[in-house]
């Protein structure tokens, strides 16, 4: 048995499928899997994501810790509520984790990592605490619950259901969070829709869960929030990169600073070594479909898919891949499906953002 949400038997009341995702029991489908994927482009609907860790960062040294843990800069982070993209390196380049990075006051942010690196991230956290000796405290909160509500309809709907956090969140941009009471409401998410990510105290979870549901949010699973994230070209981590995998080499590079003279782990590899391979995205010409480990051949030598899937929006398969430099945008590959080669097209990611089909 794996670790389990504050919703798991809300799942299970569902009717969800249940498998293990990096040590926990998650849904990943509730039904149909593409229509919980349409739901999302066209309607709204829910994910649990509250086997993620966000994890408070406090203190007087806080910002100057962060600054020396992730290759984003946080001095971008100026106003209350602000959000930052980052990866977090180890001494050789490799991404530990990427997370993203709340401001919430100038000795207090909150950080969000991913589930199956979670006790690896705050053990990295520490360390690098550690040898800097800086004043901070770090703290997972695993006494919060996750639920991202994503959709062209998700934010209205949210307010549906809790109308007292609309006039604290209407007005907030992309990439901005405000706390509503108990409610930490972020518009961010995974799928290349609108939305929120709302944490919360775990107890409160299920009820909110409900109420969504009965006002017209669709349930959906990991097998939905794949196909979302891949044709909004968002990397996952342990697929697109890991600690062997530069955010050089994993179409991350705007995730890193290298303009300002602060140092932060894994800043001299970088800039020891570049990039050394190009992140694309792959629209299969054939009939077959694109999967994680597949060889990419090209004139510049072989690659690999590192995601791929179907696309339920585009109606074909589409992949990440990691090839030669000399790759570009235009280029037709061939892909290694089963013992064919089959043609593939170099396409400019992401493929779908908010609703529209890019490619």
């Amino acid at each position: 048995m794996g670790k389990r949400t504050p919703l798991y038997d809300t799942h299970v009341a569902s009717g969800a499928k249940i498998v293990d995702f990096g040590g926990w029991d998650m849904p990943v489908a509730y039904g149909s899997q593409i229509e919980e994927h349409h739901a999302v482009r066209r309607d709204a609907g829910m994910f649990d994501v509250s086997h993620m860790c966000p994890v408070d960062v406090t203190g007087a040294d806080t910002r100057a810790f962060l600054r020396q843990l992730v290759a984003n800069n946080v001095d971008k982070l100026t106003q209350p509520g602000k959000a930052l993209y980052a990866c977090m390196l180890n001494h050789a380049g490799g991404v530990i984790d990427d997370l993203i990075i709340y401001f919430l006051r100038d000795d207090g942010f909150r950080v969000v990592v991913n589930a199956s690196t979670a006790d690896k991230d705050l053990a990295w956290m520490e360390k690098v605490r550690l040898d800097g000796n800086f004043k901070v405290t770090i703290k997972p909160r695993r006494d919060l619950a996750m639920i991202a509500v994503q959709g062209p309809n998700a934010r209205a709907k949210f307010w549906q259901v809790r109308p007292a956090a609309k006039a604290a969140t209407e007005g907030l941009g992309p990439f901005f969070a405000a706390e509503v009471g108990e409610l930490f409401v972020a518009r961010t998410g995974y799928t290349g829709e609108d939305g929120f990510e709302v944490m919360l105290p775990a107890a409160q979870a299920p009820a909110l869960w409900t109420d969504l549901k009965a006002a017209g949010v669709t349930e959906a699973g990991l097998g939905a929030r794949d196909t979302l994230r891949l044709e909004a070209g968002m990397n996952l981590y342990g697929n697109d990169m890991d600690e062997t995998v530069s955010p050089l080499d994993a179409g991350l590079a705007w995730t890193v600073d290298l303009k300002s003279p602060r140092d932060f782990v894994g800043r001299a590899a970088l800039e020891r070594d570049g990039a050394r391979r190009a992140c694309v995205g792959l629209k299969l010409l054939d009939k077959g479909v694109l999967r994680s480990h597949q060889k990419v051949v090209t004139t510049a030598g072989d690659g690999e898919v590192t995601s791929g899937t179907f696309s339920p929006t585009l109606g074909f398969s589409i992949a990440m891949a990691r090839v030669p430099r000399e790759v570009k945008v235009g280029d037709t590959v061939q892909v290694d499906i089963r013992g064919r080669l089959l043609p593939a097209l170099v396409v400019k990611m992401p493929f779908v953002r908010n609703g529209k089909a890019l490619i």
